[in-house]
């Protein structure tokens, strides 16, 4: 029941994203706005909880993991009903800003209670099932999504945010005791405080590294789905049909990575883990990029080379994030938040990259991931470089 829960309160906020892109049509209908105010209503959530979850985790080893997460469960109900009322888009926008804060706080605290709870022994093998249940929140949310908004309108999305915030709020309330007490619990506040972990943590080098590759690859994951379909209906001529028909090697191979690295755990260093994570990816954006270069781009050499990328970011991303909350001490939740907020930043910046770049062809694809893998090389190298030097704990 403890994990169920925990996989719902990481997914809430995410899936709340996702289910909304069907809506987008009707809210610029509705309203009768641009598409560039109606894609704010995507776009501002998205940017909100990358840096919302930076805080959640702070606050949770100050004031403790169960009081934090409901109240964030339960501004993003608010924010969710908020969003549904809305007889405007301003109003829209401030509840999808309400609901994108509260939605932050399952991101960044599940993993920290996965550390309380389960150990750091164990602690590669759950995030890595927690990763593996919440990659299946994008194959469900956005059928579901189209599925509300086809039969009820687009506010019936918000109605069903609103309603699953409730119920997940009442599981973390009957489920999930307190896993930080007050003696482990850091002393202060403030923003003198946030600062102050978060400056103690940054001068880590190899937590730095940690957190560098799971930003970087998955900031691969983020790019190589959307942009991919670019390259097959624009540059290759392929129907949306034949994209989507192929698309479910991208979770099959994050799913399949997390499972590796569910079973790998305790057995294989996180260090080796995450370098051989970068140097998959760099060895799988080279082979794209040599066929690109050759005029060979078919749907084999897009799918099969997208697998294999979001695979080494299943292997990877568990084992980054267990080696930067690891090496914080008793400041884990600040590193689960900065953590989560590597992936979503990393994600929306090499995503809007690619969308600057975009011209129709394999290029910026091609441009953009390699500069993903080349910061995770980096990154990975690094941490496997300073794996003998002993975790530094702060209090």
């Amino acid at each position: 029941m403890l994990f169920a829960t925990l996989v719902l309160a990481t997914a809430m906020g995410p899936m709340a994203l996702q289910m909304f892109f069907p809506a987008v049509p009707g809210v610029r209908a509705g309203f009768g706005v641009g598409e560039d105010v109606a894609q704010m209503t995507v776009s501002l959530p998205l940017f909100v909880m990358a840096c919302l979850t930076l805080a959640y985790g702070s606050l949770s080893d100050r004031l403790g993991r169960r009081p934090v997460l409901i109240g964030g469960i339960l501004l993003f109900a608010a924010g969710s009903a908020l969003a549904a009322m809305a007889d405007t888009i301003w109003l829209l926008l401030a509840g999808r800003f309400v609901q994108a804060a509260g939605g932050a706080c399952g991101v960044a605290l599940a993993r920290a209670i996965v550390r309380d709870v389960y150990g750091a022994d164990r602690l590669v093998r759950m995030i890595a099932w927690l990763t593996m249940a919440f990659a299946l929140g994008p194959m469900i949310s956005v059928p579901l999504g189209g599925w509300l908004v086809a039969g009820y309108g687009w506010r019936s999305v918000l109605v069903f945010a609103a309603l699953a915030g409730l119920v997940i709020a009442l599981c973390v309330f009957l489920a999930v005791a307190e896993s930080h007490p007050p003696s482990a619990r850091r002393p202060g506040g403030g923003a003198a405080g946030l600062l102050g972990d978060y400056g103690a943590l940054l001068g880590n080098l190899r937590l730095q590294a940690f957190v560098w590759q799971s930003g970087a690859t998955s900031g691969a994951f983020f790019v190589a789905a959307p942009a991919s379909a670019v390259v097959v209906i624009d540059y290759l001529g392929h129907s949306p049909v034949t994209y989507g028909t192929w698309f479910p090697l991208f979770p099959a191979g994050f799913l399949l990575g997390n499972f590796v690295a569910g079973r790998l755990s305790g057995r294989v260093p996180v260090e080796t883990m995450v370098l051989a994570s970068s140097l998959l990816q760099a060895a799988t954006v080279g082979a794209v990029a040599l066929s690109a270069a050759a005029g060979g781009l078919t749907l084999w050499t897009i799918f099969l080379p997208a697998f294999f990328i979001t695979f080494g970011n299943g292997i990877g991303l568990s084992n980054a994030q267990a080696g930067a909350i690891r090496l914080a001490g008793d400041r884990a939740g600040t590193a689960a938040g900065i953590g989560s907020f590597m992936q979503l930043f990393c994600g929306a910046l090499f995503l809007q990259l690619f969308g600057l770049l975009a011209d129709g062809t394999a290029a910026p694809l091609v441009f953009v991931l390699g500069l993903t893998a080349a910061l995770a090389l980096v990154a990975g190298g690094t941490a496997f470089a300073l794996r003998d030097r002993p975790a530094t704990r702060h209090r």
